[in-house]
């Protein structure tokens, strides 16, 4: 059995704990409601873009990684990527959180 939280639950406790430390989230792209992978667009005041993506590890935890940031040379490269992560993978959520402090306050979410 896996223990895992449904991905809407998940999601939804995101964004009210990124409201509740005085920031902003949205779902730009909602995926399958029980299973689907999440990704996390962070940024503060709407600068510094940074992909978070859960990322297995050898001790079976998964915490979330930032795994992209944005290119300031070329910022249509972060909605290009995912653009093709969505067509991989329809079930995937894209949630984006404007939030002070984003490593920290995922890192707060592993659990």
């Amino acid at each position: 059995m896996d223990a895992r939280l449904p991905a809407h639950l998940e999601v939804a406790g995101l964004l009210r704990g990124a409201e509740s430390a005085g920031g902003f989230g949205m779902v730009l792209h909602r995926g399958e409601k029980d299973a689907g992978t999440i990704l996390i667009l962070t940024m503060y005041r709407g600068e510094g873009l940074v992909l978070f993506e859960r990322m297995p590890q050898l001790d079976g935890k998964r915490p979330f990684i930032a795994a992209k940031r944005e290119n300031a040379e070329n910022r249509q490269e972060m909605d290009e990527y995912l653009e093709k992560r969505r067509s991989q993978d329809p079930d995937i959520w894209v949630i984006e959180l404007d939030i002070a402090d984003a490593e920290r306050f995922i890192a707060s979410t592993a659990g």
